[in-house]
């Protein structure tokens, strides 16, 4: 004889939320923006546009005295201009929780005043955005950047196992290239699409030094293709640096072999400055 089994849709409906008061007594909406505007101003910062500290500091009561418990989106809005070249101007706007049609564009367009002298707008949005209000996107004369709200509750950049990653200028570029006598297809490739790259606003030709460092580190591969089509292997240092015995090993990534040979060493190492050297690459941003 089968049983029924009978959920009660609130007990299931309020599960979640009964966890989340746990750790806050306040709305999660008014969480949710709090986290995601704070990495934003991180994220401009680290652009180079002038935040101050003070609005990066601000706590989660803070905030909730400033913009309520059920912030309007409209609230809070980023302006902010580059701190070498005050013309570079860019606008954040949060959208609501609705899927952002092309009605909702055609309203961000109306509202920007001097459009000339905006460099960058970008769009924190919460739901679906649909074909005809990406293409009303395209119409913009600025670059327009998109990022779900899920994607800024953490900010990627800070986590202590992730490597420390520097946007090059032309003239650093420049000198890498002339260093080690090298074009600038030689690099291996970051796609667009990359959280570091969306993190970073890159463009396409700029060039990102990734340094990893800790308790590592001696990593040697030697590739028997262009560095062009080995950036996942690189990436193997993340994973490398938490182990601590010695292995050799080869892969395969894609049609390419690669030889990888570990060997740990310490800190104090004579070693590990050289090691800490090995362990930097440089990724260009392709198409």
């Amino acid at each position: 004889m089968k049983q029924e089994t009978v959920v009660d849709a609130d007990v299931e409906e309020n599960f979640g939320s009964c966890l989340t008061t746990l750790l806050d007594d306040g709305k999660i909406e008014s969480h949710r923006y709090y986290l995601a505007r704070r990495t934003m101003l991180e994220m401009l910062k680290d652009r180079g546009f002038a935040v101050p500290s003070c609005e990066i500091e601000v706590s989660l009561q803070e905030f909730r005295s400033k913009f309520g418990e059920m912030p309007d989106a409209d609230d809070l809005r980023i302006s902010a201009l580059h701190k070498d070249d005050p013309s570079i101007k860019v606008l954040v706007i949060f959208c609501g929780p609705s899927i952002v049609k092309v009605n909702v564009i055609r309203a961000i367009a109306t509202q920007i005043v001097n459009k000339d002298s905006l460099s960058r707008l970008i769009l924190v949005v919460q739901n679906k955005i649909t074909n005809q209000a990406l293409k009303a996107v395209d119409l913009f004369s600025f670059k327009v950047e998109i990022f779900q709200i899920t994607d800024l509750l953490v900010n990627i950049t800070r986590h202590e196992l992730k490597p420390k990653h520097q946007v090059l200028t032309d003239e650093e570029k420049e000198d890498l290239l002339k260093k080690y006598s090298i074009t600038e297809k030689q690099l291996p490739r970051m796609s667009e699409k990359d959280a570091i790259a969306c993190y970073y606003g890159l463009e396409k030709g700029q060039v990102v030094k990734v340094t990893y460092s800790g308790e590592l580190t001696q990593l040697h591969a030697m590739f028997s293709a262009n560095l062009a089509d080995t950036l996942a292997a690189i990436k193997l240092g993340e994973f490398l640096s938490c182990l601590s015995f010695s292995f050799n090993a080869l892969l395969r990534v894609g049609k390419f072999m690669i030889k990888i040979c570990w060997n740990p060493v310490s800190k104090d190492s004579k070693h590990a400055q050289k090691s800490s050297t090995l362990l930097q690459h440089y990724t260009d941003l392709g198409a």
